[in-house]
């Protein structure tokens, strides 16, 4: 019998390993699997590359990652936001790396990845910084500049519903990156709001089948068997 749920936030992300390439859901904190990110930092694992649309906000979620000192490389696209001061200072001392990539292409180097695509021209990025070391084709007069999936080992997202074989629904915005992370990551640990029996969700309306997620735990699941 195909069960996908595990019973606690620690248990979803007992085996994350030092220098693990993890892709973390949201847009800004829509979306984020924030108790998951929770049990990561209580996990230990360091050395870690984050892959997020932002660098994290106040001292929550992302952020708080980051300001224990686990993540030596961040890529994502907005590393810079009002109450991202944690990033700030990480940066300015030279503690963390940043790769920063435009919005579109980090969605589709992302999907690329899931889709098993080796890679794609894009304007995106052409004649600036962010071309530099790439690989350039002038395509119907214009400059496109050549970029190479991103692959993960594992991926933390939230949903709003799932079930024990892993389909997930998502909630307006919430959605976002959370269906081509699913993809990208070898291992995708999906945090849900509430956990249906099979057949509840309309196959319609599923968007991330459970092939490709690992493992499911709900937002009342106990952290590390303790409320």
């Amino acid at each position: 019998m195909i069960n996908k749920i595990v019973d606690s936030y620690a248990a979803a992300v007992a085996d994350v390993h030092d220098g693990a390439t993890i892709m973390i859901g949201g847009f800004g904190a829509a979306g984020m699997a924030s108790e998951l990110i929770d049990a990561l930092i209580a996990q230990g694992a360091r050395d870690l590359t984050i892959v997020n649309n932002n660098a994290g906000n106040g001292e929550t979620g992302l952020a708080a990652l980051l300001k224990a000192g686990r993540v030596r490389k961040i890529i994502c696209s907005f590393p810079r936001q009002s109450d991202s001061y944690v990033f700030d200072g990480l940066y300015r001392a030279g503690k963390i790396e940043l790769e920063l990539v435009p919005q579109g292409n980090l969605a589709e180097r992302i999907r690329a990845a899931g889709a098993g695509i080796g890679g794609f021209f894009t304007r995106t990025g052409a004649g600036t910084l962010l071309a530099e070391g790439k690989e350039t084709r002038v395509i119907d007069g214009q400059t496109y500049v050549f970029e190479t999936p991103i692959h993960a080992d594992f991926g933390l997202i939230r949903a709003h519903k799932g079930d024990r074989w892993g389909n997930l629904v998502y909630r307006k915005t919430a959605r976002n990156f959370g269906p081509v992370i699913a993809m990208a990551a070898k291992c995708t640990i999906a945090q849900v709001s509430e956990i249906v029996e099979l057949g509840e969700l309309d196959p319609e309306h599923i968007v991330t089948p459970g092939i490709f997620v690992k493992r499911v735990v709900a937002t009342s699941a106990q952290q590390g068997g303790q409320q």
